[in-house]
């Protein structure tokens, strides 16, 4: 007889979801899917708001990343303006969002990920925690904690708060950068670089342990999704967008972001509150891809950061051939980006210009409709707005880095799973292992819970002593 195996909550990953794996009758896993169980609706609460009000209100979409949506909705309020920003404001923009994928990467690899390497798959889930990896290893545990303060520190001294930053404003930043300022974050760098590099080299040392778990955590073929430079280099704010196959041929190169439709469409299933973006040519569900640090690394020609361009070639030396595929290696990945960020915000806050006045290109709109694309931490993140003659926003699409993993996370959970679970004697490392590939791609799924067209309502009413009276259910 059938069983389900039901994984809620799903735990260290930001918001609410559970995996379902399906077995069939001799205890084998048939298939498995990630829901994401919370819907919000911020697609259609901001429809009659001024256009202005978007970098605020998609910012309270998630405490974790809100700096990368204040930065992708106001490169879409650029758009309707029509400006290009002053040269030193887009300097400081790149300065706080490489803020924001330090402490975010830290987080996800320290606090959410680390003490699986560290303590193991079967380890008590009491421990198997940050404050496990503290009494295990407490350098690590006290160099993650401060590489996030770090990340959080150089947002709030640009950006005024750790959270909700307000200073990013359509047409550049609201102010510009003090000598003070200056000076208190360029000393925060260099600490922050010999964090990051010690931690990469213990890193290299867990990867040879972690080989089986590399060859069946979301290995599978897919493509590969992200900004580049025009040059073609590891790209976090600007640029163009590539997309990669798993051979590693460019299928698209140097599309302007305006033009995303073009690559993504978008599906919906009624297991879950995320969409399931795709890439069109190819159709759904076979144009899978994913985005992200792993995408980032296998499209980018170089990092263009001395430190950072050593670890990505030695990432590249984790496969023979082709992108790095498996979803394993997003961790590595993560360390490598934490490392070009370091050195990267060090070389901006250097330029001779970043200390310029002038900030801010003032205007009213020009256009009826706008575009902003970013990468966040977890991935490309798209931000595409409509509005009225009188500014105010008549559509909004939001498609979130979560969102465009999210078939490639399905697919992950169902190789894992068959891989590991064994229905007729379950173990805590079988699901552990279940979860640990989705905290492989760290999914923001408050930022994510987006859905279109009428979705599925299930309403029971019951009586005091628990009884079904009736039930609705609308698909």
């Amino acid at each position: 007889m059938s069983r389900t195996i039901s994984i809620e909550p799903v735990t260290r990953i930001e918001g609410h979801a559970r995996i379902s794996l399906q077995l069939d009758d001799h205890g084998q896993v048939q298939d498995a899917r990630f829901h994401l169980t919370q819907f919000r609706g911020f697609e259609k609460f901001c429809e009659g708001r001024p256009y202005r009000e978007m970098p605020a209100l998609t910012a309270r979409t998630c405490g974790i990343c809100p700096v990368s949506h204040v930065l992708a909705a106001n490169k879409a309020c650029d758009h309707l303006l029509s400006v290009s920003i002053p040269p030193t404001a887009e300097k400081l923009r790149r300065i706080i969002n490489l803020a924001q994928l330090t402490q975010s990467h830290a987080l996800s690899f320290f606090h959410l990920s680390s003490p699986d390497l560290l303590l193991g798959w079967d380890a008590d889930p009491a421990s198997r925690n940050i404050f496990g990896v503290m009494r295990q290893n407490p350098d690590l545990a006290r160099d993650g904690i401060r590489l996030r303060q770090i990340g959080q520190t150089i947002i709030e001294t640009l950006g005024g708060k750790k959270i909700h930053p307000t200073w990013v404003v359509p047409g550049g930043v609201s102010e510009a950068l003090t000598a003070d300022k200056h000076a208190v974050m360029l000393r925060l760098l260099p600490e922050g670089l010999e964090i990051a590099k010690r931690t990469y080299a213990f890193f290299k040392t867990l990867v040879p342990k972690f080989l089986d778990e590399a060859a069946h955590f979301g290995s599978q073929d897919t493509l590969f999704l992200s900004l580049v430079s025009p040059e073609g280099n590891l790209e976090h704010y600007d640029g163009v967008l590539r997309l990669k196959d798993a051979r590693g041929r460019i299928l698209e190169d140097q599309v302007p972001t305006w033009e995303y439709e073009r690559l993504v469409g978008e599906a919906v299933e009624d297991f879950s509150y995320m969409k399931f973006p795709y890439y069109k040519p190819q159709g759904y569900p076979k144009g899978i891809y994913r985005v992200g640090p792993l995408a980032r690394l296998n499209n980018a020609n170089a990092c263009g950061t001395p430190y950072a361009d050593v670890a990505l070639a030695e990432f590249r030396m984790l496969q023979e051939s082709g992108p790095v595929a498996s979803s394993f290696h997003y961790h590595y990945a993560r360390l490598v980006e934490i490392i070009f960020a370091l050195e990267m915000m060090e070389r901006l806050l250097k330029d001779p210009r970043i200390l310029d006045t002038r900030v801010r290109a003032r205007a009213r709109s020009n256009r009826d409709e706008g575009i902003g694309v970013a990468e966040a931490p977890r991935g490309t993140l798209m931000h595409h707005y409509r509005i009225d003659e009188n500014g105010l926003i008549t559509w909004v699409n939001l498609i979130i880095a979560t969102g465009h993993n999210n078939l490639a996370m399905n697919q992950a959970i169902r190789q894992v799973a068959k891989t590991y679970v064994d229905g007729n004697h379950l173990q805590e490392g079988m699901l552990n292992r279940v979860e640990a590939v989705i905290r492989c791609f760290d999914p923001c799924l408050s930022c994510a819970s987006h859905a279109f067209g009428q979705m599925p309502l299930l309403i029971e009413l019951r009586d005091a002593a628990g009884a079904l009276v009736d039930r609705l259910c609308r698909d």
